[in-house]
């Protein structure tokens, strides 16, 4: 059973005529994205705008109409993935590099559709690395910032080389971190000159749709 599948696809049912939708990234957006593609080739009229340039790619693939940020008020509701969802509907996201653009776009949302499997929930948030995106210029000031809150950042590799985000950014994840107050820490990661933006979604998940292995799918709203 492909529970991200399940949860994407029931998530893309809220999608209505004439809505502007965010796009998310990651292996659980993916099946989203290519569910609206289906739904947009079966006659649905929406706009869209992508939270990276692999998710906006794949939409004008399927024939889902990418629109410039200046064009968009408001979003009606952008569906995303998330790396762990605590009780709260508190999230970590950033796995897959795009978590500044997400938090943005999630940010400018009426609703965030969150979609998961439920390997994902999690009772404390922190066994998944917390990603934190910082600027390359001395870097090496902004880990050992990190390292004073007792992060344990280490700088995501890709095949090798430092990974570097459609921003241009670098990105320091945090092993081993047991996130009690995410809200808290929020504000001191953010806080760090330096500092881009963090994983923590904070009080942004709506809705959180959660594919199960038997088949079922528990919708969860604040």
């Amino acid at each position: 059973m492909n529970t991200k599948k399940l949860a994407a696809e029931r998530a893309v049912e809220s999608i209505e005529e004439g809505m502007t939708v965010g796009l998310g990234t990651g292996s659980t957006a993916y099946f989203a994205i290519e569910k609206l593609g289906q739904r947009v080739r079966e006659g649905l009229t929406i706009r869209a705008v992508a939270t990276s340039k692999r998710s906006e790619e794949q939409a004008l693939g399927l024939g889902i109409p990418i629109v410039p940020f200046a064009e968009v008020g408001r979003i009606d509701i952008t569906i995303d993935g998330a790396d762990e969802v605590d009780g709260d509907l508190q999230l970590i996201k950033g796995g897959g590099g795009a978590l500044l653009r997400e938090k943005i776009v999630a940010a400018r949302s009426d609703k965030m559709f969150v979609i998961v499997g439920e390997d994902k929930l999690v009772e404390t948030l922190g066994a998944f690395p917390l990603p934190v995106e910082i600027v390359p210029f001395a870097h090496e000031w902004t880990l050992d910032n990190l390292k004073a809150l007792h992060l344990n950042p280490k700088l995501r590799l890709d095949n090798g080389d430092l990974y570097v985000t459609d921003n241009g950014n670098y990105i320091a994840d945090c092993h081993d971190v047991s996130i009690t107050d995410p809200a808290a820490l929020h504000a001191s990661l953010n806080a760090i000159p330096g500092v881009v933006e963090n994983g923590l979604f904070v009080d942004m998940a709506h809705t959180v749709i959660v594919g199960r292995e038997n088949g079922s799918i528990d919708t969860i709203t604040k």
